[in-house]
């Protein structure tokens, strides 16, 4: 959109969703809220949609945290702050604002308890914006067509595959764009014409007249609103409800909530050119630093070729078993593997050092046994885990050193 067209945003305010634990991540999860994990090198998953609202022009912003903030909110405030308006990214954590232990007890719940403060500040539109997603978009477009539309509430979609469609919220819409049906991952997906094999899903990305949403939440009893369950089906039944599509026909989206969706979009900007904007690069930490060099100084040079990465050591590095490969692998930042490492299709959690010649990946029960392994075969490995397959094998040896020497166990 030319500058000449672009909207008016000065009464336009924005949420941004960012409380989520993403428990389908598992222990990446259990120190970190899901939008704060690392993702494309240095940078974490959240930065994408901050840096979509920054040059959209969405100039404040409320961030509603909740699960494990610490992280979260230290990189904002030293990452972000100075990108917007002094005083305009607002972080309001659950428990505080609500008064209660258990927060926000839902997506839409997080709008209601920080209303007062929005109305304040006289806003006509509400962005609502999910933390967790990767991709690239001008939401400036989406509120030009919200108000063109004239409904009371737009939802952002994208199509996916039928089988991946329960995942989400999905849609179906007339050709003038109006939603007549949503159903909230839904077990069974029903066939839309419009888009033979896939179907529309919403991305959690929302416009919204506020003095509609407030009026819709007021009505809602209990402090558990959610867009998914409660708002979305009601502005459908009301006719209030339209979609918006990103223009173009590559974009690039992709929800990361599970270690085998976060594995592949990470492979995705490993290999060739990004596939959607990088966010702007952020100094890597001390513990990251550490990690490269011990790589610089235990490997003698690297190649890559489509999803397989391998690595020759300083020392040792004429005999192939030395040799380190990564098939379809992902080391996140400060993670460390020794040579002889093999890797196939895991992610290998930040911090943690892969031991020299472990094969991992390449025998599911194997895998299972010591790792956290997913039906579709993405293998998680942490620092506690490798440490308990050591202390059981070493439970294992030792009887057998003991007769060796002439004792028992």
């Amino acid at each position: 959109m030319r500058d000449a067209q672009r909207p008016d945003l000065s009464a336009t305010f924005t949420v941004l969703l960012a409380g989520g634990r993403g428990s389908r991540l598992h222990e990446l999860t259990s120190r970190e809220c899901k939008p704060a994990l690392p993702f494309a090198g240095p940078r974490r998953i959240v930065d994408f949609t901050l840096a979509n609202a920054a040059r959209s022009g969405l100039t404040r912003m409320i961030v509603a945290t909740q699960y494990r903030p610490e992280t979260l909110a230290h990189h904002l405030e030293s990452r972000w702050a100075s990108r917007f308006a002094e005083g305009s990214l607002r972080l309001r954590e659950g428990t505080a604002v609500t008064g209660t232990p258990q927060g926000y007890g839902g997506t839409a719940a997080a709008v209601a308890a920080n209303l007062a403060e929005l109305q304040s500040e006289g806003v006509r539109e509400l962005v609502v914006l999910a933390a967790d997603h990767i991709y690239e978009m001008d939401y400036a477009d989406m509120v030009a067509a919200h108000r063109a539309s004239g409904a009371s509430a737009t939802v952002a979609v994208d199509t996916v595959p039928c089988d991946r469609a329960s995942e989400f919220g999905v849609v179906r819409t007339t050709e003038a764009g109006r939603i007549e049906s949503f159903l909230e991952k839904p077990a069974v997906v029903p066939a839309d014409p419009a888009v033979p094999g896939r179907a529309q899903v919403s991305m959690g990305i929302y416009v919204f007249d506020l003095d509609w949403l407030a009026s819709v939440l007021r009505i809602i009893p209990g402090n558990t609103q959610d867009f998914g369950h409660d708002i979305l089906p009601l502005a459908v039944a009301l006719g209030e409800a339209h979609a918006y599509r990103v223009p173009g026909d590559n974009f690039y989206w992709r929800d990361v909530g599970t270690l085998d969706a976060y594995r592949r979009a990470q492979l995705e900007f490993q290999t060739g050119d990004a596939p959607c904007a990088l966010p702007p690069r952020i100094a890597a930490s001390e513990h990251e630093m550490k990690a490269a060099t011990g790589e610089l100084i235990q490997f003698a040079f690297r190649m890559q070729t489509g999803g397989i990465a391998l690595q020759a050591p300083r020392l040792g590095g004429d005999r192939p078993g030395r040799w380190t490969m990564l098939d379809e692998s992902v080391l996140l930042p400060g993670a460390r593997v020794a040579p002889g490492v093999r890797l196939t299709r895991t992610i290998v959690a930040p911090g943690t050092s892969v031991p020299a010649g472990l094969v991992i990946g390449e025998d599911p029960d194997e895998d299972a046994r010591w790792f956290r392994r997913t039906e579709e075969g993405t293998v998680l490995v942490t620092t506690p885990m490798l440490a308990r397959r050591a202390a059981d094998r070493g439970r294992l040896v030792a009887p057998f050193a003991d007769s060796r020497m002439g004792r028992s166990a």
